[in-house]
């Protein structure tokens, strides 16, 4: 895992800007750093190294080809670089390193942009073309490597965080608009998206030529989610339970490959521990697992479980106490993460990151399995609103709906549920699990802000329904969603910035793209989720696999116990942040009912952090209106 950044401009580049730059990813890459410029300087590309594969000198980056005409950046691993490479060999190509980076430059040289398709991993990469003038950078397909990007007429930037970035002085600081509602809506800014004026993110499974003369841009996508849904009679449930257990034995068996020590982050649900128990069988060296434990929230503490599994695979397993968030925490995190993000998971997914860092320089987690085989409660929950809706005419639901948004105050327990019942598919779907409802925003936002032409552009709730793909079945659509929006921008941005602070890789077994295609397309709605079953197919390969003592029924990863510190030093340090937050945006007022509320006993704490990370990292990077 590593950090990438290159510019292309018309003028010559500043090398020491280049490298000050590349050094706020430090983080990302501890074991090495490098440079590349062209002749005429106008060209330039820079690498933070986290040496896994290949330790040598040889295999650092920007690492050029013999001929010194492709010169390749590169952030992730390719999982089946050793497969690619003996191809390769075959055509007459000649290696000097062992590394996954060079697989991609001589598959590049062999195939061109048609190189994409054959790599079977998670990657964001830039490769300068000279022959061609052109520059290339490419996503991986479930988007677990991040890459921003900016573009003007007098240059292109672009880096693995927003932050390498903003290292510039004369680089704009101007917060858009749009991206808070959308922000302020679902906790992240999705997309291609960003929280800053002229800044976007290529997205997950695509692909962006530039041409360094005409600086006219391609993008286009190499892959995407196959729309073929699973009929609803095919292979028996024998047959696909076997046939996930060989995906993920391969998948698991090919993360585990690295030259340096690797771990599992456990958290005793079922998806790290299927991983677990694939690892136990298929790893030659002893597995080694680690989880948070919550002392004192049992609902939240992971311990027992993870222990529990632990126990049966006689892994070496190592446990951190984290009775309470450290309030210090916070604006690190905030910091850290490019654009701010609502999640209060990254808390304990950092304390988890920070843990095994310890002793592994490698993770694999269970990221993915809920969006492929429909993990989430809200699934449960879209099926029941689908079926009540048949039952209760618009003409009673949205009179309903509008009365609990203006009357029931902000976490008032099924006030959420009524604002969702209210709408028809697709809205009531993009409205699940928002942190601020369309009224909430407005009483937030400022009314200079809200009421401008340009507030929002398109508003988040459009935003989201517009991926409703018009799917055979309400449940594929709504797994289709999340796997294009929640799965990348929150679960994916918060796993990479959290892990790449303690310069930890981690790897996501679930997320090999056989194992994406086989959920959409082979595994039909009834071994997904029902009204009341999740995760089902999932389920029946943990009877082949786990204990019969663990409990299948929960759902649980690494969360924090936000809700109940009522009275809390982590409540209190966000009041405090708030109290400081800018007034030219929010709404006091409405910013100290949510404080009240949460006092209160009623669910604002989530709104609240929201609003907190937000502040923090707006004061940390400057950003203005």
């Amino acid at each position: 895992m590593c950090g990438i950044l290159g510019i292309v401009s018309k003028t010559p580049l500043d090398e020491a800007l280049l490298i000050r730059m590349r050094d706020t990813m430090t983080h990302r890459g501890p074991d090495g750093a490098g440079v590349w410029l062209s002749q005429d300087r106008t060209i330039g590309l820079a690498h933070r190294r986290l040496a896994i594969i290949d330790l040598s000198p040889s295999a650092a980056q920007p690492m050029r080809d013999t001929a010194n005409e492709l010169i390749l950046t590169f952030n992730g691993e390719i999982y089946n670089f050793l497969a690619l490479r003996r191809e390769l060999e075959i055509l007459g190509h000649v290696f000097r390193t062992c590394s996954d980076t060079e697989v991609i430059l001589q598959a590049y040289r062999a195939w061109g942009l048609d190189l994409l398709p054959k790599l079977d991993g998670m990657f964001a990469f830039a490769l300068y073309d000279a022959r061609a003038g052109r520059m290339f950078l490419a996503r991986d397909r479930a988007g677990e490597k991040p890459l921003f990007y900016s573009q003007s007429d007098r240059r292109l930037v672009f880096a693995s965080e927003l932050k390498a970035m903003m290292a510039d002085p004369s680089f704009p600081r101007r917060l858009n608009l749009e991206a808070l509602d959308l922000y302020l809506a679902f906790g992240y800014v999705p997309g291609d998206r960003c929280i800053l004026e002229g800044v976007h993110k290529l997205r997950a499974g695509e692909a962006m030529t530039y041409d360094c003369q005409t600086r006219n841009v391609k993008i286009w996508r190499y892959w995407r989610l196959p729309e073929t849904s699973a009929p609803a009679s095919g292979p028996s449930e024998h047959d696909l339970v076997a046939e996930l257990q060989l995906l993920l034995e391969h998948s698991v068996r090919d993360r585990l490959v690295a030259d340096v020590p690797v771990g599992i982050l456990l958290s005793g649900g079922i998806d790290s521990s299927l991983v677990t128990a694939v690892a136990a069988k298929v790893s030659s060296r002893a597995v080694k697992t680690f989880t948070i434990h919550f002392p004192g929230h049992p609902h939240y503490d992971e311990g027992p479980y993870a222990r529990a599994i632990a126990d049966h695979f006689g892994t070496e397993h190592t446990e951190l106490n984290a009775c309470e968030t450290p309030c210090e925490l916070l604006p690190a995190l905030a910091r850290q993460f490019d654009e701010p993000i609502a999640d209060s998971s990254l808390i304990p997914t950092y304390l988890a990151a920070h843990l095994v860092r310890r002793h592994a320089a490698v993770a694999l987690g269970g990221d993915g399995g809920d969006e492929l085989f429909g993990g989430y409660v809200h699934y449960n929950v879209m099926l029941a609103q689908n079926t009540q809706r048949r039952y209760l005419p618009n003409c009673l639901r949205a009179p309903l709906s509008a009365a609990a948004g203006h009357l029931l105050p902000a976490g008032f327990h099924g006030r959420n549920y009524l604002l969702q019942l209210g709408a028809d598919c697709p809205e009531g779907m993009a409205r699940m699990n928002s942190y601020f409802d369309p009224v909430l925003r407005a009483r937030l936002m400022q009314p200079g802000l809200n009421s401008a032409p340009t507030w929002p552009c398109v508003a988040a709730e459009t935003y989201k329904s517009s991926h409703y793909a018009a799917r055979q079945t309400l449940l594929q659509n709504a797994t289709a969603i999340d796997f294009t929006t929640y799965l990348p921008d929150d679960i994916l941005t918060k796993v990479d910035r959290a892990s790449m602070l303690t310069s930890l890789e981690v790897r996501a077994p679930w997320l090999d793209h056989k194992i994406i295609e086989f959920a959409f397309t082979r595994v039909p709605d009834r071994l997904r989720a029902t009204i009341t079953a999740r995760k089902i197919l999932p389920k029946l390969l943990a009877h082949r696999l786990l204990p019969g003592t663990i409990d299948l029924a929960r759902k649980q990863g690494f969360s924090i116990p936000l809700c109940t510190w009522r009275d809390s030093k982590t409540l209190s340090s966000m009041i405090e942040i708030l109290r400081g937050a800018d007034n030219r945006i929010f709404r006091r007022k409405t910013i100290d009912s949510l404080i009240a509320g949460q006092h209160r006993k009623r669910s604002t704490a989530h709104q609240l952090f929201a609003l907190a990370m937000f502040s923090l990292w707006q004061a940390e990077y400057d950003v203005s209106l």
